[in-house]
């Protein structure tokens, strides 16, 4: 089982950080015409403060437990990555978007399974 939280754990990561290096580099009308409309309704500080914060989760769910430099902070990594998906399902509820609410339910299933798994049986 510990395989498979780093496994999960470093592919999600590695979402996280592609996706947040994608917020923070391009600008709210770029991620629009790209498919992310929600871009449109929020201006340039918030988009980059969730590109940033996606980079952390991403960061926090692979470097302290391959470091071995506070483990602990990989399941808080996870779990700020649960309530991020909650938001972006919340605004995607909003626009009428529910293939879009599928991705966050699924990143929400795998990110709360590294939850479950680093602050239960398997931490570090």
């Amino acid at each position: 089982m510990n395989i498979a939280l780093w496994i999960v754990a470093a592919v999600l990561g590695t979402a996280c950080l592609a996706g947040g290096a994608m917020k923070l580099a391009q600008s709210p009308e770029k991620l629009a015409a790209a498919g992310f409309g929600w871009a449109d309704d929020f201006g340039s500080g918030p988009v980059k403060a969730i590109g940033a914060l996606e980079v952390l989760a991403g960061v926090g769910l692979i470097l302290p437990g391959a470091l071995d430099i506070a483990p602990a902070l990989v399941p808080l990594a996870a779990l700020g990555l649960v309530l991020l998906m909650i938001g972006a399902a919340v605004t995607h509820l909003r626009r009428n978007e529910a293939q879009l609410i599928l991705v966050n339910v699924f990143l929400v299933a795998v990110a709360g399974f590294v939850v479950w798994g680093r602050f239960g049986p398997y931490s570090f």
